[in-house]
């Protein structure tokens, strides 16, 4: 007589949560037009599992994801699931370095829009022309393209160059962005977005105007003054959850 296939333990209470909080993130992704085909990543740590992490499924597209199919992974990125999907090993071995060596890395998010990638192509980099921009002067850090992060022998270099920065952008390459939660992540990348939309349609127009440096320390120290109560992107992130409820919930599931 057959033996029945043991199921999966049903995710913790904590664990759903951020699978949740996580699959509405790559829907809010796509409603915001950074999917990209089937590749890019953002992954979590698993609240109450040392060394669990949540992922994407390889093969999916953003608007695809929900709860129940984002891959549990250990840090070696090794599923730790019965899930029927891969891993893309391009997504975790990056990933993977900052989620073991920074504790504060609950959160990390990499992605290849259009202007994330033409500014971190650009000689210079991200330039103090805009007021988003101002939020990152001497807070974002760079790493050259080394091509496809496959190997892990570039983290230490990543690391090196990543140094007590939470914001990167990697040149010829995308935006990174870490967070203590998943919110604070977010809105460190929507607000390195907007520095890099802003600069690219700025520099199609004509020379830009260069902010100060005393100017650019004046608003990095009052810029906090404009956020919500809830930690910073709580309520950003909640307002787009809300937006993308809208269109489909299916991502709940």
């Amino acid at each position: 007589m057959a033996t029945a296939l043991a199921q999966a333990p049903k995710p913790s209470d904590a664990e759903w949560e951020a699978r949740q909080q996580l699959a509405a993130c790559y829907r809010v992704f796509d409603m915001l037009g950074w999917s990209e085909m089937i590749y890019n990543h953002i992954t979590v740590k698993v609240p109450d599992q040392e060394g669990a992490f949540l992922i994407n499924p390889f093969g999916l597209h953003f608007s695809e994801v929900k709860a129940s199919n984002l891959v549990k992974i250990d840090i070696d990125g090794n599923k730790l699931d019965d899930s029927p999907y891969p891993v893309n090993r391009a997504g975790f071995v990056q990933h993977a370095l900052f989620h073991r060596h920074l504790p504060d890395a609950h959160c990390i998010m990499h992605s290849h829009t259009t202007a994330g990638m033409a500014v971190a192509s650009l000689e210079g980099g991200l330039r103090p022309t805009n007021f988003y921009a101002c939020n990152f002067i001497g807070q974002i850090a760079y790493h050259d393209f080394e091509g496809v992060t496959v190997r892990d022998e570039e983290g230490e270099r990543l690391l090196a160059n990543l140094g007590d920065k939470r914001v990167m952008l990697l040149r010829n390459h995308g935006i990174l962005a870490m967070g203590r939660t998943l919110p604070e992540a977010f809105v460190k990348h929507w607000a390195l977005q907007r520095a890099c939309e802003i600069q690219v349609a700025t520099m199609g127009m004509g020379q830009p105007i260069e902010i100060a440096p005393e100017v650019v320390a004046v608003h990095q120290r009052d810029v906090h003054m404009a956020q919500v109560p809830g930690g910073p992107g709580a309520a950003d992130f909640a307002a787009m959850v809300r937006l993308v409820d809208r269109i489909d919930r299916s991502w709940r599931d």
